[in-house]
């Protein structure tokens, strides 16, 4: 287990360094294991949108970046071909919130990930994604 969280680390290590736009978002990595990751971000006065409340798609973007994280960390090259969210809860200037994604289902050519959205311990959004898993490794195998 200790080689397959290693390597998820890595697989998400490698990705962050070059996704400019979750490093734009502040978006931190609390924890990466295989098919999980949780992240956090705080929002800030950019991310609001005409009624000074959080854009719906920064709430969005950070689960998609949860989804890309979680369901690349085996190891295979992974893309989103599905996703949806439910908001439940405006987000404010400030606000520190947390993406938490969930493996459901893993085959060889899908992954289906849920990614709960919570502000202080409570639910603020859900986000389900589909992924396809490519034959691509990130790493090779020696």
């Amino acid at each position: 287990m200790e080689n397959k969280k290693a390597l998820a680390e890595k697989v998400v290590d490698t990705m962050f360094t070059n996704d400019h736009f979750s490093q734009w978002l502040g978006i931190e990595r609390v924890k990466v294991e295989p098919g999980h990751c949780v992240l956090k971000m705080q929002i800030r006065r950019e991310m609001l949108n005409g009624f000074s409340i959080a854009h719906g798609g920064i709430a969005f973007s950070l689960a998609d970046s949860a989804l890309a994280f979680a369901s690349n960390s085996h190891g295979r090259k992974s893309l989103s071909i599905e996703t949806s969210i439910s908001h439940t809860v405006s987000l404010q200037e400030g606000d520190i919130i947390l993406a938490i994604a969930n493996e459901i289902s893993l085959t060889n050519k899908i992954g289906i990930y849920d990614v709960i959205i919570t502000k202080d311990n409570n639910t603020v959004a859900f986000f389900r994604g589909t992924v396809y898993r490519t034959s691509k490794e990130w790493f090779e195998n020696k």
